[in-house]
C-alpha cells in the first residue's frame, strides 16, 4: 500500500523541503517526508510527530489508513494554510536552521494555523544579537529594535545611550551565514554606507530567534515595497525582499599591472556586486566591481590577459574600466564562478542595480591606487 500511496499527487516529495523520493512517513500527521527532515521530526518529540522509515519499518493498519486519509497536499491545505508572503519557504539546499524553522513553526506551534503566534509580522521586535566587533573578531551581545514604521534597524552598546547605528530597512540585505560564522544560528547583514558595503555578522543561540529576525526583515521590507508600489504585483516583490549571495569562496587575484603578483582573496558574488576581502568575515571588502551588462563592455573568459601569468585555474573579468585576471583553486571551481558571472552580464539591469552603481564610489588608497571599482 505504501507504494501505492506515494504515487499520489504530492506524495511523491517531500512535503516539508520539496526534495524527490521521500524515505520517511509521519504517520500521526499523515504525510511523507526525506530523510533530512524527518530527523527534524524525531527532534520534536513523538508527541509531536512519529516517524517510521518506508521500507524499514513495519506500519500498523491504523497508521496506513492515516497516511491515504491525509497525504502532503492535504496536510499542506491545513499547516500552511496562513503562511505570509514575506516567510521564506525552505528548499533541499537550504540551511539547516531555516528549514528546521519552518518544520517547528508547522507543526510544533502551528504558527501558519494561528496567525497570532507570527511575531516576525508585527513590524516591531527587540532582542540581544551577539554581534561581531568591526575591528576584532570577537562577539558582543548587542540590543537591536526593528520598526518597520521608521524604516530601522538600530543597534545599541548601551541601553541609555543613543544608537550606534542606524540602518535603513529598506537598503538592508540578510542571508544565513552558517559556513562563515561557524555558528549555525547566525547571519550576514550588509548594505551601503559612504559608497561601499558594511558587513554585520550576528548570531543567537537559539535557532527561533534567529529565524524570526530573518522573516521580521523580510516582512518590513514588503510592507515598505507595497506602500511605495501600490499596483505592483505582491510575488514580483518578494523577488526583492532578500537574496543568498550566488558564490563566494577564495580566489587568487592580481593587481592592475601585469607584473603585479597574485594574492588570496575571499570573494562575494552579492547580485551585480563582485567583492573581494583579504578574510571572509572583514566589515568592508576591500574592492568591489559593479558587473553591468555585457553589451556595455563586460565579460568573462578563461584565460588571463597578455603579459599576465596564468596560475592555474585562471580567468579574466573585463569591465569598461579594467580587466581582472583570477585565479581558482580548481578547474571546477572556476567554470562555475564563470557561469555564476555570466549569468549576471547577461541579465539586464532594473532600475535598482542602476541606483546601487550610482551609489558606488572609487576610493583611492594613500598610495592612490584604486582600491575599490564601480560602475562609470
Amino acid at each position: 500500500m505504501l507504494l501505492e500511496l506515494l504515487k499520489r499527487p504530492g506524495n511523491n516529495e517531500c512535503a516539508d523541503c520539496g526534495s524527490k523520493s521521500p524515505k520517511y512517513a509521519s504517520y500521526n500527521i499523515g504525510i511523507f517526508v526525506c530523510t533530512t527532515c524527518a530527523g527534524v521530526h524525531r527532534g520534536m518529540g513523538a508527541h509531536i510527530s512519529k516517524v517510521k522509515h518506508l521500507k524499514l519499518d513495519r506500519f500498523e493498519d491504523s497508521q496506513l489508513d492515516r497516511l491515504k486519509e491525509i497525504g502532503n497536499s492535504t496536510a499542506k491545505l491545513k499547516y500552511e494554510e496562513r503562511v505570509p508572503p514575506c516567510y521564506r519557504r525552505p528548499n533541499e539546499n537550504d540551511p539547516q536552521v531555516l528549514i528546521e524553522q519552518w518544520i517547528r513553526a508547522k507543526y510544533e506551534r502551528e504558527e501558519f494555523c494561528h496567525p497570532e503566534r507570527q511575531s516576525y509580522t508585527s513590524g516591531y521586535m527587540v532582542a540581544f544579537l551577539m554581534k561581531r566587533g568591526k575591528e576584532d573578531s570577537r562577539y558582543h551581545p548587542r540590543k537591536f529594535v526593528l520598526s518597520e514604521a521608521e524604516d530601522t534597524l538600530k543597534y545599541y552598546v548601551k541601553e541609555n545611550k543613543e544608537p550606534k547605528a542606524t540602518l535603513r530597512i529598506s537598503e538592508i540585505n540578510v542571508a544565513f551565514a552558517p559556513d562563515k560564522i561557524e555558528h549555525r544560528n547566525s547571519l550576514q547583514l550588509s548594505f551601503l554606507k559612504d559608497g561601499t558595503t558594511r558587513h554585520i555578522y550576528v548570531y543567537h543561540d537559539q535557532a527561533d530567534v534567529i529565524t524570526n529576525w530573518y522573516m521580521a526583515i523580510r516582512c518590513a521590507k514588503l510592507h515598505r515595497l507595497q506602500l511605495a508600489y501600490p499596483c505592483a504585483n505582491e510575488d514580483e516583490l518578494v523577488q526583492h525582499l532578500t537574496r543568498d549571495f550566488a558564490k563566494e569562496g577564495w580566489l587568487w587575484k592580481t593587481g592592475p599591472r601585469t607584473s603585479d603578483a597574485y594574492k588570496k582573496r575571499w570573494f562575494t558574488l552579492d547580485n551585480r556586486k563582485l567583492m573581494y576581502h583579504d578574510e571572509p568575515l572583514d566589515a568592508h571588502p576591500k574592492g568591489e566591481i559593479f558587473l553591468g551588462h555585457s553589451l556595455e563592455g563586460y565579460s568573462v573568459r578563461v584565460g588571463t590577459s597578455p603579459g599576465v601569468k596564468d596560475q592555474g585555474f585562471s580567468f579574466s573579468l573585463r569591465t569598461p574600466e579594467r580587466t581582472f585576471n583570477l585565479s581558482a583553486a580548481s578547474e571546477v571551481d572556476r567554470d562555475e564562478w564563470i557561469q555564476v558571472i555570466e549569468q549576471v552580464i547577461d541579465r539586464p539591469l532594473t532600475p535598482q542595480d542602476s541606483l546601487i552603481a550610482a551609489r558606488l564610489i572609487r576610493k583611492r588608497t594613500a598610495t592612490n591606487s584604486m582600491s575599490i571599482f564601480s560602475a562609470r
